[in-house]
């Protein structure tokens, strides 16, 4: 018995111990203890926000507005009329004062001023012999007259060789001063009616303005008003030339600048003022007052369609619109809408 009963002590232990390990163990899990899932909160959305504008009457204008350069009127534009010549020399540098009749810059001639000693020589051979002939022969005799021709074909000869040799040097037509070089050097081959010299006449100046292209030019005609502002003063212009107006020029450089240039006269300009300087400028090609304006992101166009969102209540609905002057940053409305309603801008 006494066995029997150490034997069940033992075995109440072994439980009871195995009893405590397993709470222990329970207790210092390594697992986390399982949260509780909490619920979303509820966020309420934001209402979204309309860009809204009153529409209303005011004064607008389309204009022009830039930065002209004061040139001179009258401008001598230099080139030679032969390409693959090899240039000789340039005479002058930029802002150096030239006179009419100058030789500014050359190319080179090779042998050619002998050629035409020699064909000079020819042409009084021919003279002295078609002379001889006349002393004994009639006008009207055959030999005579073949030496008549010989003559004019000398003088033809010769006058090719001058030809040659004019056109190898550029020559200042009008006084000024050089306000455009070629960056060419001597030896380069000169390229035919390519800009190479530019001589201004300072004593006429006027501003010019040249755009982007053409198109930003729309609108403005010969006798338009010009705001000019030179140091904070203002000056009143004219619009004298544009580019439907602008003479023809065989310079292809010169004739793409007209083809988007304005060219406004301005009078009594200080006197201190040189080629080069800078003015700003300001032409209006249209106006209205009291004209129904809206902002132009307020304007909306597709395929052709020109429309706004008008606000409607707590609804948006599209009314068609047609436009009128169109500026920088407004646009007229001429039908469509009326004043003091509210529009959608776009974002």
């Amino acid at each position: 018995m006494g066995r029997l009963s150490n034997r069940r002590n033992r075995t109440a232990l072994s439980l009871l111990g195995l009893g405590w390990m397993a709470a222990v163990l329970a207790g210092c899990s390594l697992l986390p203890v399982e949260e509780q899932v909490l619920k979303p909160s509820l966020v309420e959305p934001a209402k979204a926000t309309l860009s809204l504008y009153v529409v209303k009457r005011a004064n607008i204008a389309k204009q022009i507005t830039g930065v002209a350069t004061l040139t001179a009127d009258k401008m001598d534009y230099l080139y030679f009329e032969d390409s693959g010549n090899k240039l000789e020399s340039i005479h002058v540098k930029l802002g150096d004062a030239v006179q009419a009749g100058d030789v500014v810059a050359t190319t080179e001639t090779g042998d050619l001023e002998m050629k035409i000693r020699l064909q000079e020589i020819a042409v009084e051979k021919s003279q002295i012999t078609l002379q001889q002939q006349m002393m004994d022969k009639s006008p009207d005799d055959p030999e005579v007259r073949l030496k008549k021709l010989d003559l004019q074909s000398a003088h033809l000869q010769l006058e090719s060789l001058r030809d040659q040799l004019k056109r190898s040097k550029l020559t200042a037509k009008v006084s000024g001063i050089v306000t455009f070089l070629d960056p060419i050097q001597p030896g380069d081959s000169v390229t035919a009616y390519k800009q190479l010299v530019t001589i201004s006449d300072p004593s006429q100046m006027k501003l010019v303005y040249t755009a982007g292209s053409i198109g930003e030019l729309s609108g403005v005609e010969v006798g338009m008003d010009a705001e000019v502002k030179i140091k904070g003063q203002s000056y009143a212009g004219k619009v004298v030339q544009t580019p439907l107006t602008a003479p023809p020029n065989s310079n292809k450089a010169i004739q793409e600048k007209n083809n988007k240039s304005l060219t406004i006269d301005v009078k009594n300009l200080p006197p201190d003022m040189t080629i080069g300087a800078q003015a700003d400028l300001t032409i209006v090609t249209e106006k209205r007052d009291n004209a129904l304006v809206i902002p132009r992101a307020g304007l909306r166009s597709y395929m052709g369609r020109d429309y706004v969102l008008v606000l409607d209540g707590e609804s948006r609905k599209e009314i068609d619109v047609e436009k009128g002057i169109v500026a920088a940053t407004e646009v007229e409305i001429l039908k469509g809408i009326t004043e003091g309603q509210q529009i959608i801008l776009s974002n």
